[in-house]
């Protein structure tokens, strides 16, 4: 593993007091050059305060004046990060940092240009559970794709490939711009199974964000990728 390699985490925070501390402390411990890039989306808790005490010289810490969603934060993550390769991660602890060198070394087998997390979905709830299985079915079939799990938060890549997607700020339609784009500009995606627990109290809704997430899919495989 290249020890010179700096990996930007980035990170849309949005009401996590409870767990926001305990995961900086989490992302820290990793044994990987990291740069934190923390977006507060307009948090209404204490969240902000919590942040604002553990800005080191690892973190880039930025404040959204309004709500904007999920994707509007990763798209002005981006534009604050600087490293060699980034990675999404929720606030939320369903996902372990732990899995960090795992994922970054699958990257550098040198087959790939970007690799996702796999989750095992077998505890989510069951309305989320198939409406992932739904939506990665949906992104297979219009991309002759093989995933199994399109709708991870955990997918790392070169931070220049990432940036070079040209995201749009969104709420999650996030998930399927990205692995849409990726997949239209013919970049190649490994998966790598991953620790995930999920909780119950979650911010996405099924059946509020679920259509919107399918009409993205859709959108990108027909429209130009900068639209």
């Amino acid at each position: 593993m290249d020890e010179n390699l700096t990996l930007s985490v980035l990170m849309p925070v949005y009401n996590e007091e409870e767990h926001v501390a305990e995961l900086v402390r989490r992302v820290r411990e990793i044994p990987l050059r990291k740069q934190l890039v923390v977006v507060d989306d307009c948090s209404t808790d204490r969240t902000w305060e919590i942040l604002q005490s553990l800005v080191g010289p690892d973190m880039i810490l930025v404040r959204h004046g309004v709500n904007k969603g999920k994707g509007a934060a990763i798209v002005t993550a981006i534009a604050h990060a600087t490293g060699d390769v980034a990675i999404i991660q929720d606030a939320d602890l369903e996902y372990d940092p732990r899995d960090y060198p795992k994922l970054l070394a699958r990257l550098q087998q040198g087959d790939c240009d970007a690799v996702y997390g796999a989750r095992d979905l077998s505890s989510q709830k069951t309305t989320t559970r198939w409406g992932n299985r739904f939506l990665t079915l949906v992104t297979n079939l219009l991309y002759g794709s093989h995933l199994s799990d399109m709708e991870t938060c955990y997918k790392m890549m070169p931070l220049e490939i990432l940036r070079g997607l040209k995201l749009r700020p969104s709420r999650f339609q996030i998930e399927p711009e990205i692995t849409a784009k990726l997949l239209r500009k013919g970049y190649r995606i490994a998966e790598v199974p991953i620790w995930y627990h999920p909780r119950q109290a979650k911010k996405l809704n099924p059946l509020k964000d679920g259509p919107p997430a399918l009409q993205t899919l859709i959108k990108y495989r027909f429209a130009r990728l900068d639209e």
